[in-house]
């Protein structure tokens, strides 16, 4: 018998697709949209409710009736902590009210948080496991952190989950599309960092399967897990993962110096706060930016929910590219 099964942040790049795959699974998907979101593209099967998080009328409407909850909403770009609380901690803080409140019995409420929780591995081999202590560099990594903490002071009441993917790629995302249009032009724009940096990635429709491994095995409940490929990687591979697609022969990189893209992220910050407006990288976002490993290690998700990223690095790579030249992205 198909559950119920109530999705934030549908409208998103990992969003989406976990709404497509559980639609495919013929599960009834309700979600919950801000008033001025599209549903063009919604399935017609799809329950919809319109509110704000900080509504909690419309939040009970939301929650009730629904059979698990997976929590993707929230903001990856702020102009300070209050702004990162309001778009990440305050709606994991009513929901879960509003569960309390309305929906008891939930199942299951996964919440989606970060790898930047953690912080960054001291080596990018291994990398960080969940039983590390959380280290967060950034003002996003300390917002998710507070919202992990809010789910887990409700975990006596309410079952919950948290998963923490990496850096997630795929046809729709818009944040490797730059290293990609970049690469189409023969160039590569890094930090000075960059030749010994390594990182964790995961193809989103990876991670769509890791999430909803999470969100159903009895085994998850009160865990925490990273989602993620089973090796790091490096720019290097990326690099030569992309170039028999894009088809560049050769390969003009800039290295920046970590003072100078300080100095550029302190700059354009302080311009974006003074203007009310997002720039485009801050302080902040360079914190994330230079450190040498954020890595991961999937060995707790391989054993608890027998996931295994499937999609190689080479496999992933080809897919999304293809996509944003057959969308006309790239």
């Amino acid at each position: 018998m198909s559950e119920k099964i109530l999705v934030t942040g549908s409208t998103g790049f990992i969003g989406a697709r976990v709404l497509m795959r559980l639609v495919e699974e013929g599960e009834r998907v309700k979600v919950f949209l801000r008033t001025e979101s599209p549903v063009d593209a919604m399935p017609e099967s799809v329950e919809v409710v319109r509110g704000s998080f900080s509504d909690m009328e419309s939040l009970g409407r939301a929650v009730r009736d629904v059979d698990r909850i997976v929590h993707l909403a929230g903001v990856t770009k702020a102009l300070d902590e209050k702004g990162y609380d309001m778009g990440n901690v305050m709606p994991v803080r009513n929901l879960l009210a509003a569960t309390r409140k309305h929906n008891p019995e939930l199942k299951r409420f996964l919440f989606v948080s970060s790898l930047t929780v953690a912080g960054p591995a001291s080596e990018g081999i291994q990398g960080v496991k969940e039983s590390d202590p959380s280290r967060p560099v950034s003002a996003y990594g300390r917002s998710k952190l507070r919202a992990e903490a809010l789910c887990m002071e409700s975990s006596n009441l309410i079952p919950v989950t948290i998963v923490r993917p990496p850096a997630v790629y795929g046809p729709g995302d818009r944040d490797v599309l730059q290293v990609f249009q970049m690469l189409a032009k023969g160039l590569f724009v890094s930090t000075s960092s960059a030749a010994t940096q390594r990182f964790s990635m995961i193809y989103v429709d990876d991670l769509v399967k890791g999430i909803l491994a999470a969100a159903r095995l009895e085994k998850a409940v009160g865990r925490v897990y990273y989602i993620t490929s089973s090796c790091s990687s490096s720019w290097d591979e990326v690099i030569a993962a992309a170039r028999p697609v894009l088809g560049f022969t050769k390969l003009f990189r800039i290295s920046l110096p970590a003072p100078l893209v300080f100095f550029i992220g302190t700059v354009m910050g302080a311009i974006g706060s003074l203007r009310g407006k997002l720039a485009l990288i801050n302080r902040d976002k360079v914190n994330e930016l230079l450190q040498n490993y954020w890595v991961c290690s999937p060995e707790q998700a391989q054993h608890d929910l027998g996931f295994t990223a499937e999609t190689t690095l080479a496999e992933g790579v080809q897919k999304t590219i293809l996509w944003y030249q057959r969308e006309g992205w790239l």
